[in-house]
């Protein structure tokens, strides 16, 4: 799996990066699901662009906890986007089913690696780490997951064995560190999996309908 070193420091950084390393799958009529202020449409204006979410500056105003189905008639759109959503919501496995359902080719989705957000904190003994803890007054937004990037990385391959899609290209992103460090890091934790854990902050994956894998099954959300 590949490894790229990029950090974002706000959340058009991000849109930035899914504009720029999938702009290849953004062609057509694309559903950016979380899509905030629509930043996407903006950056790539020659898409048939669809954005939905529960505030900002949506086409279609959804909340994704309390829907029955997502809006859309099957394989509506050529691409679906869903970066850093699914760990927001109570029924993400449902959710997910729904993006298989109205993705006609392409899937891109991204999840955090909660672990790292959190690691210093409890290291340190006393801090705190964002959309988890127990504020005064009830937040705004949360995750209700929290997982790290191995489990991440493992539900993405459950998904791919349970819908008829598979997995074109996955690629993990860790912030941009001096190669002595990385290599320090690396001599200390040889093992992929738990150096993934500790610096890895989000895990990629575009995938692609293929229905020879089981025809019978498109259109349905076994999730639901």
């Amino acid at each position: 799996m590949r490894v790229e070193y990029v950090s974002f420091t706000d959340r058009m950084a991000r849109i930035e990066y899914v504009a720029t390393r999938f702009r290849r799958f953004l062609a057509g009529k694309v559903l950016d699901v979380g899509c905030d202020r629509s930043n996407l449409k903006t950056l790539i204006p020659d898409i048939a662009y669809t954005g939905l979410d529960i505030a900002g500056d949506p086409d279609v105003k959804l909340n994704l906890e309390t829907m029955d189905r997502l809006p859309f008639d099957d394989d509506s759109y050529e691409c679906v986007v869903c970066t850093d959503v699914l760990e927001h919501l109570d029924n993400l496995h449902f959710v997910f089913g729904e993006l298989v359902r109205v993705a006609r080719n392409h899937l891109i989705v991204s999840l955090p690696n909660n672990w790292t957000n959190a690691r210093l904190p409890i290291e340190r003994g006393k801090g705190s780490f964002d959309k988890y803890g127990l504020p005064v007054e009830p937040p705004p937004d949360r995750h209700k997951w929290f997982f790290g990037l191995q489990e991440a990385v493992e539900f993405l391959r459950g998904q791919e064995k349970k819908y008829p899609f598979s997995i074109l290209e996955m690629r993990v992103t860790e912030k941009p560190r001096p190669v002595m460090v990385r290599a320090l890091r690396r001599v200390r934790y040889p093992s992929r999996e738990r150096y993934w854990n500790r610096y890895a902050h989000t895990v990629w994956a575009v995938m692609e309908k293929d229905r020879a894998k089981d025809p019978d099954r498109e259109g349905r959300n076994p999730s639901g």
